[in-house]
């Protein structure tokens, strides 16, 4: 059984697919880009701005679902200039408090509307 998980406090799906997926106790988010919920832009200021866009989008979708960032347990960091990452990871590490999640980070040549960086996450309820 599954349960879509939707939320107008995150950005539209672009694409065939959900914000989020309920499975079990398993919640899996879909990757996140820097689109503001509210004016449906791109938040492209710089790379810390467009990774906080990222993790506020990934915070109302967990919100959405009664969960937090302490409910997960694997994200998957894609960027598109392994150059930002320490960037890209000081911003991450400011989202969570203690026992982080798994993760990867990976390069990758081109992301959805030329963004810089994109964040999938998966959460379990405890």
């Amino acid at each position: 059984m599954k349960t879509i998980v939707n939320t107008s406090s995150a950005p539209t799906p672009i694409g065939p697919y959900s914000q989020a997926v309920k499975a079990g106790n398993f919640l899996f988010v879909s990757g996140q880009i820097a689109i503001n919920p509210e004016s449906g832009e791109l938040n492209l200021t710089n790379i810390e701005e467009e990774t906080h866009q990222v993790m506020r989008n990934l915070k109302a979708i967990l919100l959405e679902a009664e969960l937090s960032f302490d409910h997960i347990v694997k994200t998957t960091i894609f960027l598109s200039d392994m150059g930002t990452f320490a960037q890209v990871n000081e911003v991450y590490g400011q989202y969570f408090t203690a026992e982080f999640p798994a993760r990867e980070t990976v390069q990758v040549s081109v992301l959805p509307k030329n963004v810089n960086v994109e964040i999938s996450a998966i959460a379990i309820a405890h």
